[in-house]
């Protein structure tokens, strides 16, 4: 380009180079330019690979995707902008008004506010039963269902999906079977292996693993509910930020050892915590005292996840002792950090439920989940003994 054609608000073409970086560039870039519109068209049609409108797509976005359905076992699947983002977009993509939804009555709180609050609202309704009971979920089956709902290790009482039994129900009776594989991670479970047809998660957790980034992903199976997936996320809106996914692959570089230093934890944890005084009980899927100990071998095979939950002996008072005693340790709605955090349902993920609704699924107002992380155990343990008592003495 000759001097005279260039200006200070022209964008320019980067550097030549032989060599290429080591590390993911961020592309933060809105848009993508093509030669000429035979050039886009070959884009938007598939003759040639590229991008044109971030909400469509972007290299940071394809990257993560591109290694997260590597872990899955499955091609095509799409960045969110968070894990309710790819919850809306499979209902969005995959329903038609007047379907029915069978769903866990073990999920993250907000997905059950969608399914029995808003998704009415738009003419689907939800029914919700025991995952672990298949003959439960087939009995909640009406000729319009269309789609089955679990999560393989439930938030926050760690119940376990009947996985198995129910991706053979959805067989039989020709439903779309979603299952949520944030909990337990490719790492620990792989769902499409058992037959599911869609698999999301929360990246923002485990995946990512440092409270940075919100994000999503969904997949399915079959291509073309892929492309009605990808259809959905562009035309909605539900798209992620190049910066998120940037962050978050980086995260995944270190997804290895945080899981299985996390998971080690988590055990120990849980073993300690079911001697202290005050505690009422403890859910840990690895343990022989878990309801749902059977399934959670069968299905996991060892790797038990980096979640514990307790119930104290407290009220709220209590529970605010506990917190407080335990101030080195984040009181945080979230889980999946490196560093171990701890939640009060009733007052945050499950916040919408009533005490009642709550107390249904065994959320008390003592119930407590921990998101394990990378720390000394010893740590740990010292600071959770000393929030427990802390509780115990509240009470007293």
């Amino acid at each position: 380009m000759k001097p005279e054609d260039r200006s200070v608000v022209r964008r320019s073409a980067p550097p030549a180079s032989k060599t290429t970086p080591l590390v993911t560039p961020l592309f933060p870039s809105v848009v993508y330019c093509a030669e000429d519109a035979d050039a886009l068209d070959d884009v938007y049609e598939g003759r040639a690979s590229g991008y044109s409108y971030a909400r469509e797509g972007h290299p940071n976005a394809s990257l993560l995707a591109d290694k997260i359905s590597w872990m899955e076992g499955v091609e095509g699947g799409i960045i969110t902008a968070s894990g309710m983002a790819a919850l809306s977009a499979v209902f969005l993509a995959l329903l038609d008004k007047g379907d029915h939804i069978v769903a866990g009555n073990q999920l993250y709180g907000r997905c059950l506010r969608l399914l029995t609050k808003d998704l009415p609202r738009l003419g689907f309704d939800a029914s919700l039963v025991d995952a672990a009971d298949v003959s439960a979920v087939e009995a909640a089956l009406r000729p319009e269902t269309k789609l089955l709902l679990v999560e393989v290790v439930a938030n926050p009482t760690l119940r376990l999906a009947d996985i198995k039994g129910l991706a053979k129900l959805a067989r039989q009776r020709g439903l779309i079977f979603v299952v949520d594989n944030t909990f337990t991670t490719p790492r620990s479970f792989r769902p499409f292996d058992l037959g599911a047809d869609v698999v999301v998660h929360s990246v923002t957790k485990l995946l990512a693993g440092h409270s940075d980034v919100t994000l999503g992903y969904v997949a399915a199976k079959d291509e073309a509910r892929n492309t009605a997936l990808y259809d959905a996320v562009t035309t909605w809106g539900l798209n992620a930020s190049p910066f998120d996914c940037w962050l978050a692959e980086r995260g995944l570089n270190t997804f290895d050892l945080r899981f299985q230093r996390a998971q080690e934890n988590a055990k120990a944890l849980a073993d300690h915590l079911r001697g202290l005084p005050g505690v009422l009980r403890v859910l840990y899927p690895g343990e022989d005292d878990h309801p749902d100990r059977a399934l959670a071998r069968d299905l996991l095979q060892g790797n038990y996840s980096h979640m514990v939950s307790f119930e104290l002996d407290a009220d709220r008072a209590g529970v605010n002792a506990f917190v407080r005693a335990a101030g080195n340790i984040a009181f945080a709605p979230t889980l999946g950090d490196v560093g171990t955090t701890i939640s009060h349902p009733a007052s945050s993920s499950h916040r919408a439920l009533s005490a009642e609704e709550r107390a249904a699924l065994g959320i008390s107002e003592g119930f407590i989940r921990v998101s394990v992380g990378v720390e000394e155990i010893d740590l740990l343990k010292r600071e959770l003994t000393a929030a427990v008592a802390a509780a115990s003495a509240a009470k007293a």
